[in-house]
């Protein structure tokens, strides 16, 4: 049995979330430093030739106890997954830099929101002001999409991105993207579904890969640079991965904001009528209603509007 084929899970994994975000970057990881292990790293100079004869001479026992492992390892770590992304935003201690992280978002969120004021004032009476005012807005969505309130501006570009999206998502209407997608995501239809699962599944993709890979680039640095010199540089391609694997997941999660927007505007009547509650009749006593919503299920304050049972 080869390598190939223990890389490859059941076909009931193949096709699922849990193949994409768990079992894939795991396994990348994985193999890359059992090569450097087989290759003599930490206790010998690397060798990769004795690493291809040792995965060739693999029994079909050793290769499945292998397969297994890297599939009981993602199953544990899988529940983690929450967790990890909460870290990759920014939430960890103040003196790992997060206050300097901080100070530097607010300084490039400020140069966002200075952009397109002026260029909205430069359009102002201008002659051919329609090239300024597409640049205005330009600036303006880039900033409504990677940057929350000054106040809750994150170390991190995914934080802030993320940030953004549940501070936006559902606020024209009164809703709190916090409380209310939650409910809401069960009730849209299949396409619209999917199509959030996908993004949602590549934000998580990205994160896990990005995490993976940079622990394999410390282990690989810890493993080959006692005795191999040179090949200590190994480190460098899964750190190379690791930053592209961030920037993914950032461009992702801006993906995932749109789509988590678009669906609060386009269905968020459908968390009215599966609360059973009349649908409003203009826009400001939509906003009342939903924010009375989000105080239902925020707070447990009851709401004001009687249920409707037709």
């Amino acid at each position: 049995m080869s390598l190939e084929a223990a890389g490859k899970p059941p076909d009931t994994l193949a096709s699922s979330r849990f193949f994409r975000t768990g079992y894939l970057p795991t396994y990348a990881g994985a193999l890359f430093l059992i090569m450097l292990v087989w290759a003599g790293a930490p206790f010998e100079r690397v060798h990769f030739d004795e690493a291809w004869k040792t995965a060739k001479s693999l029994t079909v026992i050793e290769a499945l106890l292998l397969a297994l492992g890297i599939v009981l390892i993602a199953v544990i770590l899988q529940p983690l997954q929450a967790g990890l992304v909460r870290v990759l935003e920014g939430e960890y201690p103040s003196w790992l830099g997060s206050g300097l992280a901080r100070r530097f978002h607010r300084w490039r969120r400020a140069l966002l929101a200075d952009r397109a004021e002026s260029r909205l004032k430069a359009a102002v009476g201008a002659p051919g002001h329609d090239q300024l005012i597409q640049e205005a807005g330009v600036a303006a969505q880039r900033l409504r999409s990677r940057y929350p309130a000054e106040y809750n501006v994150r170390p991190t570009t995914l934080g802030n991105v993320l940030a953004a999206t549940t501070e936006t998502a559902g606020a024209a209407y009164g809703l709190d993207a916090v409380v209310a997608w939650p409910r809401l995501y069960p009730l849209l239809p299949d396409p619209f579904r999917a199509i959030v699962d996908d993004l949602r599944d590549s934000l998580d993709a990205s994160a896990r890969l990005c995490a993976v890979t940079a622990l394999t680039a410390v282990a690989t640095a810890v493993l080959v640079l006692p005795r191999s010199g040179w090949w200590a540089l190994l480190a460098a391609a899964p750190a190379a991965l690791a930053a592209l694997s961030y920037i993914g997941a950032v461009r992702a999660a801006t993906a995932y904001g749109a789509a988590v927007r678009s669906a609060l505007d386009v269905h968020r009547f459908a968390l009215v009528k599966a609360l059973h509650l009349p649908l409003p009749t203009d826009h400001q006593t939509e906003r009342l209603l939903n924010q009375q919503i989000s105080d239902l299920l925020r707070q447990g304050v009851p709401l004001l509007r009687p249920y409707v049972h037709e």
